[in-house]
């Protein structure tokens, strides 16, 4: 088994309910996300995948649709709050679907960490993700 990692950030801000006093304030991160791609095989190149084509991927998701937005008011939150947990929930399954346009079934996202501050983080290990 092979384990590929990329590691990015993004700022956002998020107002959360039911959680604690703080939190329910409207409050911003600067969040680092690492995205894990597993496979067992190379390929002719003698890699699981391109580094670059996992970054695209995960720079579209993280980047274009969630970075410097206020996360409570986009459509994939719509009626849930937008925790590090489901951010990360989130990331898995767009990074999936863009992933398996073109490096095939073997490789799929196997973890995803949404760091909202150096000392706290969610991991989200999503099963085999269907496309």
């Amino acid at each position: 088994m092979f384990e590929l990692k990329v590691k990015t950030r993004f700022a956002g801000a998020h107002q959360l309910t039911m959680v604690g006093e703080k939190c329910e304030n409207l409050h911003g991160h600067n969040w680092h996300i690492e995205v894990c791609v597993t496979g067992e095989k190379l390929n002719s190149a003698g890699v699981l995948a391109d580094f670059g084509d996992i970054k695209r991927a995960v720079r579209k998701v993280v980047k274009e649709e969630l970075d410097h937005k206020f996360l409570n008011e986009l459509k994939m939150f719509e009626g849930v709050q937008p925790t590090s947990e489901r951010i990360a929930v989130y990331i898995a399954h767009r990074v999936q679907a863009l992933l398996g346009l073109g490096l095939g079934e073997d490789v799929r996202v196997s973890k995803v960490m949404a760091w909202e501050s150096d000392d706290a983080c969610a991991t989200y290990f999503p099963e085999r993700i269907k496309i």
